[in-house]
């Protein structure tokens, strides 16, 4: 069992701006945040999207001999007579036969994919390209010109070398992890626990779908939209419903869910407004340490931390629009989580393509997010064009684009064919 971390500072997003860049919540979050949870075994078999919390090395050479690829002949290669093709064929080795007997001088051997390689032999050719026969009751194989030593069999160690680190702690582990995991012979590894993560939603219009609707409110999409997201991080989710625009049952919501999880995400009620309450209860009952980010859409989002007695618990606010809260949390809190939950910061590549767009004038020292649809220009390559409208409540923009258009703070307008930077949903674990 792996202890836990320190506790985090209570400074640990401290800075003296109003409002935040992009690049800079970025760096502040990846360079102070730290695993804050234990690690327990974990069998092989359940161990798939769990995060690794040791490093695995490999007790042995993988394969652990040199084996035949392919189903055929094995022979020495400076043997090869060109004017028959034609060995007798001396022995029969197939898989699990660890130890044969030295090839002989001169001869073939019928080998199996996965057999042991005999010693001398340094070619193996597939059975589909001989002809065999039978003389005088001994069995020969005729064997085509041109194959070189090394051909189709695998060396010892040639997947992974005896000592090699295999996997190092931090990383999410993928099906062809897991495979390689195998290949070493472990059963049991160790794996961070699941982040413990409280979801909040806030306001009076909020109603949840199966429940009747009034005029004036909303279904909480924003639930499910952030339930459906976190499916593919390490985390346990507990849903503490919809809170109404109140201080009072908002700091008792946020109190109470702090208790019991590792992180908070709240979404809605973290602007400015009369009846936004986020903010202060946060203040009220924990500590604010970013709120309001140049960028768009999402600059509300808030980042904080409230402690109790055993543990602290990170809390993000994110804005109530859906495709502010999707942005936030693609491109914060999803790093964030994986970074708490022992996981290595994953930053998204960026494809540049030209733009099939047009944005005569951008507004300067912020970093916008588009919804980016792919498409082909007029010679064929692959290019991105941006949904045709700009509001934050469409989700229908989230439902038919392909990722994000990330366009920086410096830039004052984008002309068609330019060059753009595309963050496709599969970067941000959407498949």
């Amino acid at each position: 069992m792996i202890s836990k971390p320190k506790r985090l500072i209570d400074d640990c997003f401290l800075h003296d701006k109003d409002r935040l860049r992009h690049d800079e919540a970025l760096a502040i979050l990846k360079s102070r945040l730290t695993s804050i949870v234990s690690s327990s075994k974990t069998a092989l078999a359940n161990a798939s999207e769990q995060i690794l919390a040791e490093n695995i090395h490999s007790p042995e050479n993988v394969p652990m001999h040199n084996n035949a690829a392919v189903d055929g002949y094995a022979y020495a290669g400076d043997d090869f007579d060109s004017v028959s093709g034609e060995f007798p064929i001396s022995a029969r080795i197939t898989a699990g036969h660890i130890k044969p007997s030295p090839l002989e001088e001169k001869t073939a051997a019928r080998i199996f994919t996965g057999a042991t390689m005999p010693k001398g032999a340094n070619i193996v050719v597939m059975q589909e390209d001989c002809e065999t026969s039978e003389k005088d009751g001994a069995s020969f194989v005729k064997i085509p010109a041109g194959l070189k030593p090394g051909a189709n069999w695998r060396k010892a160690g040639e997947d992974l070398a005896k000592g090699e680190t295999v996997l190092s702690a931090g990383r999410k582990l993928r099906p062809q992890d897991i495979a390689a995991i195998a290949s070493t012979g472990k059963s049991h590894i160790e794996t961070y626990d699941r982040l413990r993560i409280g979801l909040i939603s806030t306001g009076n219009e909020l109603r949840r779908p199966g429940g009747e609707i009034s005029l004036g409110e909303v279904y909480d999409s924003n639930h499910f939209l952030l339930n459906s997201l976190l499916q593919s991080s390490n985390v346990e989710v507990t849903d503490y419903g919809i809170i109404d625009d109140n201080e009072a049952s908002i700091r008792a919501a946020l109190s109470n869910a702090a208790s019991k999880n590792d992180v908070i995400i709240t979404t809605g009620g973290a602007s400015r407004g009369e009846e936004d309450h986020i903010i202060s209860a946060l203040d009220a009952i924990g500590k604010r340490h970013m709120w309001q980010m140049a960028i768009k859409p999402g600059r509300p989002m808030a980042f904080g931390q409230i402690a109790n007695a055993d543990h602290d618990c990170l809390f993000f606010g994110l804005p109530g629009n859906p495709v502010a809260v999707m942005v936030c949390y693609l491109m914060y809190v999803r790093p964030a989580l994986t970074r708490l939950g022992g996981g290595n910061w994953q930053e998204p590549v960026r494809y540049p393509l030209p733009a099939l767009f047009d944005i005569p004038n951008k507004k300067p020292d912020r970093r916008e997010f588009l919804r980016g649809i792919l498409s082909t220009d007029e010679n064929g390559k692959l290019a991105v064009s941006k949904f045709q409208r700009d509001g934050s409540g469409l989700i229908s923009s989230l439902r038919e684009s392909d990722g994000l258009i990330e366009i920086k703070e410096d830039v004052r307008k984008i002309s068609r064919g330019e060059i753009v930077n595309f963050i496709p949903f599969t970067e941000l674990g959407i498949n």
